[in-house]
């Protein structure tokens, strides 16, 4: 399980306080206040993590209102005991076809949406299989939270057509994975995909 550091939190905690203060806020010299904060902790967080400027604007200050952790959907698409992953064309690495959920979707329509796009497949989420906290399961600890949700989804028809993201995809058993970006899912989280998808019992992991 990720831990996050003291100095990562102290962060963390100043910029949520700042980002609630310029929401709530209504005197124009406590707003600069706040503004002065929210600087301050993207400072000390770019200094901790060596992330560009411009991420850390767009993960870490990026929001407005009170703070609440992004989400993210993975589609599970399961056949033969073998789950479907794609490759990204960047990294090369592979993963659950998924990604952020964008704001005029709901979470099982952007889980169709991401599926679609990088996988080429038509899908119908079936079962939630797990909300995960991302920092307690997956590399590098990100500044921002983010909140993982993982839907196992019956396949409808589609093929696959290498995109902007994806250059591949197959289907894979647990002993024969290619490399994975562990920042998207770890094996551990592969493996619990597939014992969801044999046990119609499953129960909804949250954690």
């Amino acid at each position: 399980m990720g831990k996050i550091n003291q100095f990562t939190k102290w962060a963390q905690d100043l910029q949520s306080i700042a980002q609630a203060g310029l929401h709530y806020g209504k005197d124009v010299f406590d707003r600069e206040r706040y503004e002065e904060v929210r600087r301050i902790a993207g400072e000390m967080m770019q200094a901790k993590t060596g992330l560009p400027q411009e991420q850390i604007e767009t993960l870490f200050l990026g929001d407005e209102g009170y703070q609440t952790p992004k989400i993210e959907t993975r589609a599970v698409i399961v056949k033969d005991d073998k789950i479907l992953l794609v490759r990204e064309k960047m990294a090369q690495e592979w993963s659950l076809p998924g990604g952020w959920n964008d704001y005029d979707q709901t979470v099982a329509q952007n889980c169709v949406k991401e599926a679609r796009e990088e996988s080429g497949r038509i899908v119908k989420p079936i079962k939630l299989i797990a909300v995960q906290d991302r920092n307690h399961h997956n590399k590098p600890i990100l500044a921002t939270n983010v909140t993982k949700l993982f839907f196992l989804c019956e396949e409808l028809g589609g093929e696959f057509v290498p995109n902007d993201e994806t250059d591949a995809c197959d289907y894979f058993s647990l002993d024969n994975l290619p490399k994975l970006s562990i920042d998207r899912n770890t094996k551990e989280q592969i493996a619990m995909c597939l014992a969801a998808a044999k046990g119609p019992n499953w129960k909804t992991k949250f954690e």
